[in-house]
Protein backbone atom coordinates (compact mmCIF):
# COMPACT_ATOMS: atom_id res chain seq x y z
CA UNK A 1 0.00 0.00 0.00
CA UNK A 2 2.86 2.39 0.88
CA UNK A 3 4.52 1.70 -2.46
CA UNK A 4 1.31 2.39 -4.31
CA UNK A 5 0.90 5.71 -2.50
CA UNK A 6 4.53 6.62 -3.14
CA UNK A 7 4.33 5.91 -6.88
CA UNK A 8 0.97 7.67 -7.11
CA UNK A 9 2.43 10.76 -5.43
CA UNK A 10 5.52 10.63 -7.64
CA UNK A 11 3.37 10.37 -10.78
CA UNK A 12 1.24 13.30 -9.66
CA UNK A 13 4.30 15.47 -9.00
CA UNK A 14 5.81 14.60 -12.38
CA UNK A 15 2.55 15.30 -14.19
CA UNK A 16 2.22 18.72 -12.51
CA UNK A 17 5.67 19.91 -13.60
CA UNK A 18 5.52 22.29 -16.54
CA UNK A 19 8.14 21.76 -19.22
CA UNK A 20 9.83 24.85 -20.60
CA UNK A 21 8.50 25.59 -24.06
CA UNK A 22 9.97 27.63 -26.90
CA UNK A 23 7.26 30.23 -26.28
CA UNK A 24 8.82 30.86 -22.82
CA UNK A 25 12.28 31.60 -24.24
CA UNK A 26 11.85 35.42 -24.52
CA UNK A 27 11.81 35.46 -20.70
CA UNK A 28 15.57 34.73 -20.84
CA UNK A 29 16.30 38.23 -22.17
CA UNK A 30 17.61 40.60 -19.52
CA UNK A 31 19.76 40.77 -16.42
CA UNK A 32 20.03 37.77 -14.09
CA UNK A 33 21.87 36.96 -10.87
CA UNK A 34 22.59 33.58 -9.34
CA UNK A 35 20.32 32.80 -6.39
CA UNK A 36 21.67 29.33 -5.55
CA UNK A 37 23.71 26.42 -6.83
CA UNK A 38 22.82 22.78 -6.13
CA UNK A 39 25.71 20.34 -6.32
CA UNK A 40 25.27 16.68 -7.34
CA UNK A 41 26.17 15.55 -3.81
CA UNK A 42 23.18 17.45 -2.40
CA UNK A 43 25.04 20.50 -1.12
CA UNK A 44 23.45 23.88 -1.81
CA UNK A 45 25.16 27.26 -1.89
CA UNK A 46 22.91 30.31 -1.50
CA UNK A 47 23.97 33.65 -3.01
CA UNK A 48 22.65 36.72 -1.20
CA UNK A 49 24.99 39.27 -2.81
CA UNK A 50 26.45 39.12 -6.31
CA UNK A 51 29.19 41.35 -7.69
CA UNK A 52 28.47 40.15 -11.23
CA UNK A 53 25.25 39.78 -13.16
CA UNK A 54 24.62 37.79 -16.34
CA UNK A 55 23.13 39.71 -19.25
CA UNK A 56 21.35 37.40 -21.69
CA UNK A 57 20.14 38.45 -25.10
CA UNK A 58 18.59 36.08 -27.58
CA UNK A 59 16.59 36.27 -30.75
CA UNK A 60 15.03 33.34 -32.55
CA UNK A 61 17.05 30.33 -31.37
CA UNK A 62 20.46 31.90 -30.70
CA UNK A 63 21.93 34.47 -28.39
CA UNK A 64 24.70 35.33 -25.98
CA UNK A 65 25.44 35.68 -22.29
CA UNK A 66 27.79 38.34 -20.95
CA UNK A 67 29.06 39.15 -17.45
CA UNK A 68 28.30 42.69 -16.32
CA UNK A 69 29.22 44.51 -13.13
CA UNK A 70 26.47 46.71 -11.64
CA UNK A 71 27.41 50.15 -10.38
CA UNK A 72 25.59 52.21 -7.77
CA UNK A 73 24.44 54.77 -10.35
CA UNK A 74 22.39 52.09 -12.17
CA UNK A 75 24.86 51.58 -15.02
CA UNK A 76 27.07 48.56 -15.69
CA UNK A 77 30.69 47.88 -16.45
CA UNK A 78 30.98 45.03 -18.93
CA UNK A 79 33.55 42.49 -19.93
CA UNK A 80 34.46 41.98 -23.57
CA UNK A 81 33.83 38.25 -23.27
CA UNK A 82 30.57 36.80 -24.54
CA UNK A 83 29.37 33.23 -24.48
CA UNK A 84 27.32 32.53 -27.59
CA UNK A 85 24.65 29.85 -27.48
CA UNK A 86 22.05 28.17 -29.63
CA UNK A 87 18.79 26.69 -28.40
CA UNK A 88 18.14 23.03 -29.21
CA UNK A 89 14.82 21.30 -28.52
CA UNK A 90 15.53 17.61 -27.86
CA UNK A 91 12.26 15.68 -27.32
CA UNK A 92 10.60 18.68 -25.61
CA UNK A 93 13.69 19.34 -23.48
CA UNK A 94 15.24 22.75 -24.12
CA UNK A 95 19.05 22.81 -24.15
CA UNK A 96 21.40 25.76 -24.44
CA UNK A 97 24.49 24.81 -26.45
CA UNK A 98 27.34 27.20 -25.63
CA UNK A 99 30.50 27.71 -27.64
CA UNK A 100 33.44 30.02 -26.99
CA UNK A 101 36.99 30.09 -28.34
CA UNK A 102 38.07 28.03 -25.33
CA UNK A 103 35.23 25.63 -24.59
CA UNK A 104 31.88 24.07 -25.49
CA UNK A 105 29.18 22.94 -23.06
CA UNK A 106 25.45 22.22 -22.76
CA UNK A 107 22.95 23.36 -20.14
CA UNK A 108 19.44 21.92 -19.84
CA UNK A 109 16.78 24.53 -19.11
CA UNK A 110 14.71 23.15 -16.21
CA UNK A 111 12.40 26.04 -15.38
CA UNK A 112 11.77 29.47 -16.84
CA UNK A 113 9.38 32.30 -16.07
CA UNK A 114 9.61 36.09 -16.02
CA UNK A 115 11.29 36.17 -12.57
CA UNK A 116 13.53 33.09 -12.44
CA UNK A 117 15.06 30.19 -14.32
CA UNK A 118 17.26 27.19 -13.63
CA UNK A 119 19.69 25.17 -15.72
CA UNK A 120 21.63 21.96 -15.13
CA UNK A 121 24.97 21.37 -16.79
CA UNK A 122 26.58 18.09 -17.82
CA UNK A 123 28.31 17.86 -14.40
CA UNK A 124 24.80 17.71 -12.82
CA UNK A 125 25.26 21.14 -11.18
CA UNK A 126 22.00 23.13 -11.11
CA UNK A 127 22.12 26.92 -11.19
CA UNK A 128 19.03 28.87 -10.15
CA UNK A 129 18.84 32.49 -11.29
CA UNK A 130 16.57 35.33 -10.28
CA UNK A 131 15.83 38.50 -12.20
CA UNK A 132 18.34 41.20 -11.22
CA UNK A 133 16.89 44.14 -9.32
CA UNK A 134 19.29 47.13 -9.22
CA UNK A 135 19.98 48.85 -5.93
CA UNK A 136 18.34 52.27 -5.82
CA UNK A 137 20.59 54.89 -4.22
CA UNK A 138 19.03 58.25 -3.29
CA UNK A 139 21.03 61.31 -4.33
Amino acid sequence: MKRLLFFGFLSLMTACQKNVSQEDLPFLNGYWEIAKVNMPDGQTKEYTINTTVDYIEMKDLSGFRKKVYPKLDGTFDTSNDTEEFTVVNQNNIIELHYKTNLSEWVETLNTLDQDSFSVTNTDKITYTYKRFQPIKVQK
